[in-house]
């Protein structure tokens, strides 16, 4: 069922493209909602004549909702929307704590009218999925709660806002430039990280990289620890090092008869690596290109923590060439994880062990580490 909608059509969307035909935006829709798809949204199928897939904010599957689209023209494949009434609610849909999330509102929340178990086994279905459909495996995952954060909020131990004048600020609206003025952010931490895993403290710059969640750090370390397992001399490889979070700990496993060689990116974090984990061999330079000169050499265990868009083909290939006994892959994006497990797969390493985590509560992201080794 169509409906007309009493909202202007969003403006300044940051992603532009040629338009296929008339807009379709602020057209609703009655329909039924399908199963979570990754990115913070649900598959609404849209019946003849209209037949589109709209990814849809705000919703669950199972419920009926009124769906307003917010990007589309009658040309495309697939259009964007939002639920903007709930006619049969799904038992998992709660109020959201914050006043300023939902349709047309604050964009850094996807899921805050969902309970947190549901939003851990909607987490869990996504990187389950994206695990079948692009590395053809079938494994179960469990999304586990991370300490650290207040019924899912106030985790966030830097947070970014939008300055408007006057003093105030703001947040902005989902794929837009446009900006909600905002008193807080429910997921801003009550108190900053201190930067501080286990016995060592790190020196990392105000805007440099650091885990945000408050219980991040001392469960990735004892995650990656645990599966690697590392020994007595063994040589690590420590990529998308940072500031050396996993470098400082590998090196205290491997000793003075092992190696352990950080490759970061960012030349200041590349530095601090070396004062937060004395006796570590670095190299500051995009991790393809230096491993495309330096370090032709046998590793024991590889560490990849490479950001949203993965490791891709190139450095995976580089890392499988220098025969490491285990990875274990640390991952912010499932679809990218998947992906590269598949061509680690091509060269003979498997999934041996995920654990995913929810370091990112009322938002889709979520963590995973996986462990693979030679078959």
């Amino acid at each position: 069922m169509t409906r007309q909608s009493s909202r202007r059509p969003r403006h300044g969307q940051t992603r532009q493209k040629q338009s296929r035909g008339a807009s379709v935006v602020g057209q609703r829709f009655e329909a039924q909602v399908g199963p979570v798809a990754h990115g913070g949204h649900c598959i609404v199928r849209l019946p003849e004549p209209v037949s589109r897939v709209v990814f849809t904010r705000h919703a669950l599957p199972g419920e009926r909702v009124v769906v307003e689209i917010t990007e589309g023209t009658e040309g495309d494949r697939f259009w964007r929307g939002d639920a903007v009434e709930v006619l049969e609610a799904s038992p998992d849909r709660v109020p959201a704590p914050c006043p300023v999330a939902g349709p047309d509102l604050c964009g850094g929340c996807d899921f805050q009218h969902v309970t947190l178990k549901r939003q851990r086994s909607l987490k869990a279905e996504v990187v389950r999925e994206q695990l079948q459909r692009l590395a053809k495996l079938d494994v179960e995952v469990k999304v586990e709660a991370v300490p650290g954060d207040v019924g899912g909020l106030h985790w966030r131990t830097r947070q970014r806002y939008v300055e408007l004048p006057d003093g105030k600020r703001g947040m902005r609206k989902h794929r837009s430039h446009e900006v909600v003025e905002i008193d807080e952010c429910l997921l801003e931490a009550r108190e900053p990280s201190d930067h501080v895993v286990g016995p060592h403290a790190f020196i990392v710059e105000d805007d440099g990289f650091w885990q945000v969640h408050p219980g991040a750090p001392d469960l990735l370390v004892e995650t990656v620890m645990d599966m690697l397992q590392p020994q007595p001399g063994e040589r690590a490889l420590d990529l998308y090092a940072g500031v050396g979070l996993f470098a400082r700990f590998l090196l205290d496993a491997v000793g003075e008869t092992g190696r352990v060689v950080a490759i970061e990116s960012d030349p200041t974090a590349s530095q601090q690596s070396r004062a937060n984990a004395p006796g570590i061999k670095t190299a500051a330079g995009l991790v393809d290109r230096v491993l495309a000169h330096d370090y032709d050499e046998p590793f024991d265990l590889v560490v990849l923590d490479p950001t949203r868009e993965g490791a891709k083909r190139v450095v995976v290939e580089q890392v499988v060439d220098r025969a490491p006994r285990a990875v274990a892959y640390v991952a912010c994006d499932p679809a990218a994880l998947a992906r590269d497990v598949a061509i680690f797969a091509e060269h003979g390493y498997e999934l041996t062990k995920l654990r995913a985590f929810d370091l990112f509560p009322m938002t889709h992201h979520v963590e995973c580490v996986a462990l693979l080794t030679r078959r």
